[in-house]
């Protein structure tokens, strides 16, 4: 039975399970999509692939109808920050950097996804922003932990974005107005993720809770714009952004990856 402390829902080992199963499924979509985004291919056809993944699995798509949403993935292309919308007429080229988040419900439980695809030869900055930004998710992702408080994730992410920065020479951009989120029984559930602050500060992180743990960067400003559409999110100043996340149970022994694939 599912329990709540302080507005944050607490799932059993068995619930948590049934979240992996979810996980796997995205898991699976998105491993199809990586393997079909190509140049001349387009986005919308990445779409229906996830779709049909979900679909053959017995899950339905999260994000399609999702507050009017139109499809099963967000795809989110250069300077699209997320939730960008797929279409065919948007042709993948040489070079392009694709933010792909995914999420599917299976037996009423959410598993949520993202990760950033190198279309064909992508120059190194946006290879190393991609991979700065993965990092920072893998640092948060360390810190969901039973005993942690919430932004410990956020300065584990924000530390782990900047130090990259520091590496690779450049100032990333970490978005603030977007951040990761708890999930269970819905895909966005109490607590809001800032992926950047003070550690030591929000709820205590306990067992059974699960979080969506998913950066942002962009290779300049951090400022964010969301287009007419009234869903795709693009950086004010046109600079390039990645997008990586994974749904994270808190388990006894430490954090439980749900959407990572199958080893």
């Amino acid at each position: 039975m599912l329990r709540r402390g302080k507005g944050i829902e607490l799932k059993s080992r068995g619930e948590i399970e049934a979240m992996r199963a979810a996980g796997l499924v995205v898991a699976r979509a998105l491993g199809e999509v990586a393997a079909h985004a190509k140049p001349g291919g387009t986005t919308g056809e990445l779409d229906a692939i996830a779709e049909q993944v979900i679909r053959d699995a017995g899950a339905v798509p999260s994000f399609k109808g999702y507050h009017g949403f139109p499809a099963s993935i967000c795809a989110s292309l250069n300077e699209k920050v997320v939730h960008g919308i797929p279409s065919r007429a948007e042709v993948l080229a040489d070079g392009d950097l694709l933010s792909v988040d995914c999420g599917a419900i299976l037996d009423g439980w959410h598993g949520d996804s993202a990760v950033t695809l190198a279309i064909g030869a992508v120059g190194p900055k946006d290879r190393a922003l991609s991979a700065a930004t993965e990092a920072a998710m893998w640092a948060g992702i360390e810190q969901v932990r039973a005993g942690n408080r919430l932004t410990d994730i956020s300065h584990a992410v924000e530390t782990a974005a900047r130090s990259a920065a520091e590496t690779d020479g450049v100032e990333y951009g970490i978005i603030a107005e977007y951040g990761g989120h708890g999930i269970g029984t819905q895909m966005h559930m109490e607590p809001f993720l800032p992926n950047l602050g003070k550690p030591g500060r929000g709820p205590r992180l306990r067992v059974g809770m699960a979080i969506a743990v998913e950066p942002m960067l962009t290779l300049g400003s951090a400022e964010t714009e969301e287009l007419d559409d009234e869903w795709t999110v693009v950086t004010a100043d046109g600079s390039r952004a990645a997008h990586w996340e994974h749904t994270v149970a808190i388990a006894e022994d430490g954090p439980w990856v749900l959407t990572a694939p199958e080893a």
